[in-house]
């Protein structure tokens, strides 16, 4: 089928569900519209007309989130107290000297490109929508949800559930990729430590709860659009973990919404950013906040992110809630398997922390 006109011949109408079908059937994802060299995005990718008329009443905020370092041991104290002004204002902030070497963010970013510039048909093997397959290439998430598809193609390594098989990682990015992913579990763990002293805890309470346990790693290749200004790379959102940790390229385009307006998120050359995810928010108990985020669609790129969710312990079932500290509880408690569960039918512009307010 032709992806570019799934009009029906006889009524004349548009039909979306055939169109959708007909591109995740292709399993070459976004990369292989441009590939084709289209000149106009598919009807899919185009944002309703009643959220583009309201892009024209957003003004860009030139604001920038906070950026933190992270060197010096005898910084501590300053270093909790600008983590938790930045966990309650923004949500955001970067961090820099944070000791994963340069280089290897560097080589971290090609080998991405690689995987999804590499021959169409070894990534086709991997293409899945099934949340079992460790490991997976596909793109959008909530295709078959969302009002409008993104402009991105996305490899995901799963260890939420249990041990990964290095073998299982594509061999163009094994090395580097199993190496990075060492490198940020343990700054997740130094970040997770500093975050329980921000919300006047014992270091290793929020590492004790689990939420160091369950990682994922998504690879996002925002390929160049010939018609940025009617879709998007992401769409708004929040994430569905405790913490993120997001390695980008020098491209740009992450926006975070702040004060009802959309503030760059501009990169740092050998930076991360570091966000509260919705686990966080609720079981901060909303001292914490998980901020809406997206990612501008571009004339330019590729652009490569890669983004590292700590989502908790899932299995065996582990029950979450609010923080127990004098005040009362603005969430009910939850598990990660029944967040998760609700966040993979629903559009991802859709906030999963309103299931769970008291």
């Amino acid at each position: 089928m032709d992806i570019l006109n799934t009009e029906d011949h006889e009524t004349g109408k548009y039909n979306r569900a055939d169109e959708l079908k007909a591109f995740d059937d292709t399993k070459l994802g976004v990369k292989g519209l441009v590939d084709a060299r289209v000149t106009k995005i598919p009807k899919i990718f185009v944002r309703p007309h009643d959220e583009l008329v309201e892009e024209l009443n957003y003004s860009k905020i030139n604001l920038q989130i906070p950026v933190i370092d992270l060197s010096g041991n005898d910084r501590r104290m300053e270093v909790v107290e600008q983590i938790r002004e930045a966990s309650e204002a923004w949500g955001f902030f970067q961090v820099i000297n944070h000791d994963i070497p340069t280089s290897l963010l560097e080589e971290t970013i090609d080998c991405i490109r690689m995987f999804h510039e590499q021959e169409s048909e070894v990534k086709m093997k991997l293409y899945s929508r099934d949340r079992m397959n460790k490991v997976r290439f596909d793109s959008n998430i909530d295709l078959y949800q969302s009002r409008a598809a993104n402009w991105r193609d996305t490899l995901t390594i799963s260890m939420a559930v249990g041990d990964l098989d290095p073998n299982e990682v594509p061999v163009v990015c094994r090395e580097t990729m199993l190496e990075y992913i060492e490198q940020i579990t343990k700054l997740g763990g130094t970040l997770l430590d500093l975050l329980s002293e921000a919300l006047n805890l014992e270091p290793n309470y929020l590492k004790d709860m689990g939420c160091a346990q369950g990682r994922t790693f998504v690879c996002q290749y925002y390929p160049p659009c010939p018609e940025p200004e009617l879709t998007l790379g992401a769409s708004k959102h929040t994430d569905p973990a405790f913490l993120t940790l997001l390695l980008q390229d020098q491209i740009g385009g992450l926006q975070v919404h702040h004060h009802d307006q959309w503030a760059d998120v501009p990169p740092i050359a050998g930076g991360l950013v570091v966000n509260i995810g919705d686990l966080l928010q609720i079981v901060s108990n909303d001292k914490f906040k998980s901020a809406d985020h997206r990612v501008l669609a571009n004339h330019h790129g590729p652009r490569i992110s890669l983004a590292s969710f700590f989502t908790g312990v899932a299995v065996p079932p582990k029950v979450y809630g609010p923080i127990n500290d004098g005040s009362p509880p603005v969430y009910k408690d939850f598990l990660v398997g029944d967040y998760m569960n609700k966040f993979f039918t629903r559009p991802i512009d859709k906030s999963g922390l309103d299931y769970y307010k008291l």
